[in-house]
């Protein structure tokens, strides 16, 4: 809470308002608002799992109804707890689903660590789905996380993956605890390359359950 940019220009200020984040119809909210703020001229939040849910491996599972609009720049993601290897990107980066508002349907994923990374190195392993109502019905947005691979799915359709190349951490530093991130961003590096459009505020992202699953350690 209670910052905004995040590195990548965005132009929102996470707030811990009960306008955005709040519970309805037994359903949590992140709603992204035009409002002055902080200096900022957009208001969102961003929920955090760190030092109450991190995990190693597992299935994860967040059944959401992720919001459009040109600007909103929606995210499920996952973050190491303790940055065993370093700041980032060296620790690692787990995008569950991430959308832009000017790629209407278009869900990706993607991992990052030392080597492959936006910022400097290789491009980092991604893909895509399209998913024409993504706003309009709740989907389910799932990793499923071991030693070997992440595997991304949208309800069951599996469409991409991230093998475990054994060339150590700095491309696979995925074998240390994460956390959950939810969150919607407003304009940025990405969310805002076509600009922002302010006709389309408020916005929502709902989410009707987080999953995470693990095997039973024998």
């Amino acid at each position: 809470m209670g910052d905004w940019g995040w590195g990548n220009n965005e132009e929102q200020y996470y707030t811990n308002n009960s306008n955005n984040s709040f519970i309805e119809d037994g359903k949590l909210i992140i709603q992204a608002m035009l409002q002055d703020y902080g200096g900022a001229n957009y208001t969102s939040a961003r929920m955090v799992t760190r030092n109450r849910g991190d995990w190693t491996y597992g299935r994860y599972v967040i059944r959401a109804k992720i919001p459009s609009g040109i600007g909103t720049w929606p995210a499920i993601w996952m973050l190491p707890t303790d940055w065993v290897y370093g700041g980032w990107p060296y620790s690692g980066e787990i995008d569950i689903m991430e959308a832009v508002g000017f790629e209407h349907g278009v869900i990706h994923a993607n991992t990052h660590s030392e080597t492959y990374n936006w910022n400097f190195g290789i491009p980092p392993s991604s893909g895509s789905i399209y998913i024409e109502d993504f706003n309009t019905e709740f989907h389910d947005y799932i990793i499923e996380w071991n030693e070997n691979i992440i595997k991304w799915y949208v309800d069951d359709i599996l469409y991409h993956s991230y093998v475990n190349n054994n060339q150590g951490t700095s491309t696979w530093p995925f074998n240390q605890d994460f956390h959950l991130l939810l969150n919607i961003a407003i304009g940025g590096t990405w969310g805002g390359q076509q600009g922002i459009d302010n006709s389309i505020f408020p916005v929502q992202m709902k989410i009707d359950f987080v999953r995470v699953y693990q095997k039973k350690i024998q």
